[in-house]
């Protein structure tokens, strides 16, 4: 009977925690231009070339000093993003960068990170899609613990937010998303214990430092 009420409150704890994200993902759209420009815009690409376009009209209303978009397909060329993006040639040419390394979120934060770093801006405005802002911040700011990110998530057009429960699609894509953040949560939280219990590095045993002196003396003697 414990073992089947333990369930039960993980059950509706879960259900809970779903609704709560569910409601995120809804009040995220539209969302709110910074009134303050950041250093820098960066977009994690996906299935919508919506992320793309906005990022761009963010740099166009000089809302960022350059637009870095993460995960770029390998076969996909300057021009042809440029394309995409439906932004000024100029602009584009002079401010754009891409990063073709990124196959998933983890490789987006990390090629953001690296590339923020290059550039040391710490002020961005991130741009996804609205489903998937949670889970982004939350490896950028794994990679990047000292930035401070601006999300500018982006409606899906594929997905009815306040009724995702009303479709298939819908309940897979917000089950499936929320999954990925519990388990990014989870990662955090061992994480954290791990640094806060781990080893922080021997201490040297009493005459160490006395014999490892006489090893180097011996070795140069012979």
């Amino acid at each position: 009977m414990r073992s089947l009420i333990a369930l039960g409150v993980v059950v509706l704890l879960w259900l809970a925690g779903l609704l709560v994200f569910a409601d995120r993902v809804i009040d995220s759209t539209p969302a709110i231009e910074p009134d303050d420009p950041a250093d820098a815009i960066v977009v994690l690409t996906g299935a919508s070339d919506l992320r793309l376009k906005e990022g761009m009209r963010l740099l166009e209303r000089r809302k960022g000093q350059r637009l870095f978009i993460s995960g770029v397909n390998r076969e996909v060329t300057r021009p042809q993003l440029q394309n995409v993006t439906e932004g000024s040639r100029r602009l584009y040419e002079c401010c754009v960068d891409l990063g073709y390394e990124a196959e998933n979120t983890v490789g987006n934060a990390r090629e953001i990170a690296d590339w923020a770093r290059g550039h040391d801006f710490y002020d961005l405005i991130v741009v996804t899609s609205d489903y998937h802002m949670p889970r982004a911040l939350l490896e950028l700011k794994a990679d990047m613990p000292d930035a401070h990110f601006i999300p500018y998530p982006v409606a899906t057009p594929e997905l009815d937010a306040r009724d995702w429960w009303k479709s298939r699609k819908g309940q897979r894509l917000i089950v499936l998303e929320y999954s990925k953040y519990l388990a990014i949560l989870g990662r955090d939280a061992i994480l954290s214990v791990s640094h806060a219990f781990g080893d922080k590095g021997e201490t040297p045993k009493p005459g160490s430092e006395a014999t490892d002196s006489a090893s180097l003396s011996a070795s140069a003697a012979s």
